[in-house]
């Protein structure tokens, strides 16, 4: 019966390394921002981080998301949450550790589902980091419901057509490559088995990206800025009948390969929101044992108290629902077996995860009083961008309905209830009534 709580000596020298490597080199690109925001910025970046992702490659912590037989180190998912945990604290780790949103995501898509020669073509440079990848499925009338998707993919000749308008198509403007959910099958075709995915060099003739959509997180966001959200118009864009994903064979697999890559880039999201909790967590705490109010230290106030406690319970209960789930799906993979298998797990740290953050976030920044509203700390911003947690790859009230089906299949109606006393009652007098001859009552 394997049952601890421990990590293995030699991954934790790992995860002390990448601590110290976080917040002595990658912390510090935050409060520069601004710089890298125009094309020469994000040239000087580049000359800065790359020798940061040499030295995590000669670490060996490079692409950990993937098992080997897909490109990747093979760190299992209960590996990958213990260094999210560190590499969330930041928008920038991600990135630096070659495991980033949406190309994680969609680098485990084409592995899983992908040809050879696809892998060969988009996955391993995207693993390189020599790519950056697009996934883009959402539709101004198609979010949480995609039957509703209306993008279509024609077949004329040896040639798909697309044609159809996607919005929050994260990272589109900046991308090498999309991948592209699409109907392909008639109108009397189960929707589950009408689309199927492209994949989409992003300079093809007729992707029109129209914008990348300003948001609450980043309200100034320009078009051709990392991280943005897009909306495209796909006019008339000619693919090579193989850029389906699983060339022939994955002619209708669309919603299957977009569950295959949700549900680990679900977890994904999970993990590093646990990053960021701790981090406004860790700012908190220290807040409190040094603001001196009314007669004595934050700490000492009851209602501060209540905040750190809650906050702790809800944090130390994310992350053992986050790493749970994560050991299900290590074990399902090394059962052959599908990562659907854990839905209710993965469901339950997406709603419950992303409540969390924002919970955390938001005592972190009562308790700084107008420093914490303020752009002077980055709860601000960690804010601002945690609403999204609640929306993106499936909004709470989708996974919450789903784990309650989930759940609800291991129950069964009864017109009387089961544990209805006067019923019971009877029961037992019946099964004990040997024992019970003379006995009052």
């Amino acid at each position: 019966m394997g049952w601890d709580f421990e990590t293995e000596p030699e991954f934790q020298k790992k995860l002390d390394w990448m601590e110290t490597f976080v917040r002595e080199e990658i912390f510090p690109l935050e409060t520069l921002a601004e710089h890298w925001r125009s094309d020469a910025g994000r040239a000087q970046f580049k000359s800065i981080t790359d020798p940061m992702k040499e030295e995590v490659k000669k670490k060996g912590l490079w692409a950990a998301h993937l098992p080997p037989d897909m490109g990747g180190l093979g760190f299992g998912q209960v590996k990958l949450g213990l260094m999210h945990e560190i590499l969330g604290q930041t928008p920038y780790g991600p990135s630096i550790f070659g495991n980033n949103a949406p190309d994680s995501g969609n680098a485990e898509l084409i592995a899983v589902g992908g040809t050879e020669q696809q892998k060969k073509d988009w996955m391993e440079p995207l693993l390189a980091g020599k790519y950056r990848s697009c996934f883009s499925m959402t539709e101004p009338g198609a979010g949480a419901d995609p039957t509703l998707l209306t993008t279509n993919a024609m077949l004329d000749g040896d040639e798909w057509v697309i044609n159809g308008h996607k919005w929050f198509s994260s990272n589109a403007s900046v991308s090498d490559f999309l991948l592209v959910m699409a109907r392909t099958g008639d109108a009397d075709t189960s929707a589950y088995k009408a689309f199927s995915m492209f994949i989409v060099p992003t300079k093809t003739k007729g992707v029109n990206i129209l914008r990348d959509v300003p948001t609450m997180g980043e309200p100034d966001h320009k078009t051709g800025e990392p991280g943005g959200h897009a909306e495209i118009i796909y006019d008339n864009v000619r693919v090579p009948f193989d850029s389906i994903v699983g060339g022939k064979d994955g002619i209708g697999q669309g919603f299957a390969l977009a569950q295959k890559r949700l549900g680990p880039g679900r977890i994904h999201h999970a993990m590093r929101w646990l990053g960021q909790s701790r981090r406004a967590f860790d700012i908190m705490c220290e807040r409190s044992l040094s603001r001196y109010t009314h007669g004595s230290i934050l700490a000492e106030k009851q209602m501060i108290q209540d905040y750190i406690a809650e906050s702790y319970a809800e944090r130390q209960a994310a992350r053992l629902l986050t790493l749970q789930a994560a050991w299900k799906m290590d074990q399902l993979h090394a059962a052959g077996k599908h990562y659907s298998d854990a839905r209710v797990e993965i469901g339950v740290i997406k709603f419950w995860g992303a409540k969390v953050l924002y919970n955390v976030i938001d005592r972190a920044i009562q308790v700084h009083g107008s420093l914490g509203y303020t752009t002077d700390l980055p709860l601000e911003s960690m804010y601002r961008h945690a609403r999204a947690a609640r929306i993106y790859d499936g909004p709470d009230e989708v996974h919450k309905v789903t784990v309650a089906r989930q759940v609800l299949k291991d129950y069964r109606p009864h017109e009387v209830p089961s544990e209805h006393v006067p019923t019971r009652r009877r029961a037992a007098i019946e099964k004990f009534a040997e024992y019970l001859e003379g006995v009052d009552g």
